[in-house]
């Protein structure tokens, strides 16, 4: 087949309740206009996009269109890294960082036309504890902030206005902790806010963590920012805001290949908004080129 879709239905859905059925008549009305074959496909469960996105390669797919947020895209994404087939995105999440990068349009139809008629583009991918990333992964009070915040999901609490406050009350509350961190090679001792990790430029919402990322570069943005008290928390925070996170105060960038974090105990970190845990020591890398994604 030419399209294999896969529709989150709650992503973005609000409480409109025939979202499936509604996203799933447009696609195949688009479709049959553009003349090519399709299947549409919606989860039903967490890692269900996984297993259709599987179904997809298996089936010889040449493009798989992902609706949905950061969260369905990682699941597609991770399936389709390293294989011949693009993906393509309708963005429906609460931040839709990965396709503002991508210049993705917002409304479905016109980005339905980019899954059929676009370009097609190799991006890198990162690695963080094995798993992938493609937009940004984190460690420390974003990856607190990103379980939080899906913990509010399920109740329906999503969009700006539930992460900003999450977030507030973070910088309020949040204790920093002791790493050691080798960033190619280069040891530092930190006792840190945050480290992150960035492939894409902002979380979503124009919320700007790293300005000079570039998808397509073969590194990643490294960020170490020093943990400070409340007020300065909260004071550093606008520059995500206003794109300018580089000027941060006490914050160690480079951009790197390689990355190794280590602390005493566990280590809370998030892969596109999704939160993982482990134990001590996590390893992070760069996979060049690794995904085809349709673009513009």
């Amino acid at each position: 087949m030419d399209v294999f879709a896969i529709v989150n239905p709650l992503s973005g859905a609000g409480v409109n309740r025939d979202a499936a059925a509604e996203r799933s008549a447009l696609l195949m009305r688009r479709f049959a206009e553009a003349g090519v074959t399709g299947d549409v496909h919606v989860t039903e469960r967490r890692g269900h996009a996984t297993e259709l996105a599987a179904r997809a390669v298996s089936d010889r797919a040449r493009v798989v269109l992902a609706w949905g947020g950061d969260g369905t895209i990682n699941e597609i994404a991770s399936v389709l890294t390293g294989t011949p087939i693009p993906l393509a995105v309708i963005p429906a999440g609460s931040g839709n960082g990965f396709a503002r990068e991508l210049g993705i349009p917002w409304h479905p139809d016109a980005a339905i036309g980019v899954a059929i008629r676009g370009r097609d583009r190799a991006i890198d991918v990162g690695q963080i504890d094995g798993r992938l990333f493609f937009n940004i992964a984190g460690i420390g009070i974003d990856a607190v902030i990103a379980e939080r915040f899906n913990a509010q999901g399920k109740l329906g609490r999503r969009g700006l206005g539930p992460y900003v406050r999450i977030g507030f009350r973070e910088c309020l509350t949040y204790e920093g902790r002791h790493y050691r961190v080798t960033l190619d090679g280069e040891q530092i001792a930190a006792h840190a806010l945050l480290i992150a990790f960035a492939n894409g430029r902002e979380y979503g919402n124009r919320i700007r963590l790293a300005p000079h990322a570039r998808m397509d570069d073969g590194k990643l943005e490294a960020l170490v920012v020093d943990d400070r008290t409340p007020m300065l928390r909260l004071l550093a925070a606008r520059h995500l805001a206003l794109g300018t996170a580089d000027r941060v105060s006490r914050l160690t960038h480079r951009s790197i290949a390689s990355a190794v974090v280590e602390t005493d105990g566990e280590m809370l970190y998030h892969v596109d908004g999704e939160a993982g845990r482990a134990e001590n020591r996590i390893e992070v890398r760069i996979r060049p080129g690794a995904l085809r994604v349709r673009v513009p």
